[in-house]
């Protein structure tokens, strides 16, 4: 399917510049046929109802009520704004790719495609860069040129040392001054009670969290024709795996981890969703929208 099409990875990864995979990437999953039929997720004219002691006045339409003598509101899909906070993990281990798009990229794309999404739903957006510390904020805006301002700091991202998930929460205490959506982006190769220890304060001060995980395609089925040299691209630590181990033992370790941390992230009231960087992005999206719902 073409809509597909716009969405893969790798054709994405050839684009110019992080604006115009994100205008692709939304232009295509909209016009794709994945828009909710729940209102919400757009700024499009829906329907009209009968006015309300309530409503905004600026949504009467005048036309109407000088043809029927009656007062009728336009009902639009996003009525309803919020504030998104999205924090994109850039730590050693974000840099790996068996194909051409690294799970780095994939993060670049998904946030850059949120924010761009969240924009034109007329939401304030923000932005978190991190790894052991915080490498760059944009607080959660909706004003001229924002959205440049946090593409152009996705664009420069770039993968280095090791994971510290405390970290950016704690910023986000300090950022956050309203109840909002928070939209973590990362490979989560952290213990899981280390992650939900992180999280609960921000669900302490009543933010909705979503998690989407990131692995590559050979993380999730390793494919070792011979034995390997394994090097930790945070830690630097080296392990021989043989393909065995990689075709017995390997998989089900990332299937428990996987499992361990959906549990105790789900367990905490927060979203989960596990993403394939080998595969468009229409489930990322979906997801992100029914989380919205969910949150209303």
């Amino acid at each position: 399917m073409a809509d597909r099409q716009l969405l893969d990875p790798t054709i994405l990864q050839r684009l110019s510049n992080i604006e115009l995979v994100a205008k692709t990437v939304v232009d295509g999953f909209l016009h794709g046929g994945h828009r909710s039929p729940l209102f919400g997720f757009s700024q499009e004219f829906a329907e009209y109802r009968s006015y309300t002691e309530g409503d905004d006045p600026r949504h009467i339409d005048w036309n109407v009520v000088s043809r029927t003598d009656r007062v009728y509101v336009k009902r639009f899909l996003g009525e309803t704004n919020t504030h998104l906070m999205i924090l994109v993990d850039c730590s050693a281990s974000m840099g790996y790719g068996s194909g051409d798009t690294s799970k780095l990229d994939y993060a670049r794309f998904l946030a850059a495609s949120l924010a761009y999404l969240s924009t034109r739903q007329h939401d304030a957006v923000g932005l978190v860069l991190f790894d052991e510390k915080v490498r760059d904020v944009r607080p959660a805006a909706f004003r001229p040129r924002h959205l440049q301002s946090i593409l152009h700091v996705l664009d420069r991202a770039e993968a280095a040392t090791g994971t510290d998930l405390e970290v950016p929460m704690q910023a986000l205490q300090r950022l956050i001054r309203r109840r909002g959506l928070v939209a973590m982006v990362s490979d989560f190769f952290v213990d899981p009670d280390l992650i939900v220890r992180s999280l609960r304060a921000l669900t302490f001060q009543g933010q909705d969290l979503a998690f989407f995980h990131v692995l590559d395609p050979a993380e999730l089925n390793p494919d070792l024709g011979s034995a390997a040299l394994m090097e930790d691209m945070e830690t630097g630590e080296e392990m021989e795996v043989s393909p065995d181990y990689a075709r017995r033992v390997y998989p089900g370790l990332v299937r428990d981890h996987v499992e361990a941390l959906r549990q105790r992230v789900v367990g905490e009231g927060a979203d989960y969703v596990l993403l394939n960087t080998g595969e468009p992005l229409d489930l990322a999206l979906r997801e992100y929208l029914l989380f919205r719902q969910r949150r209303r």
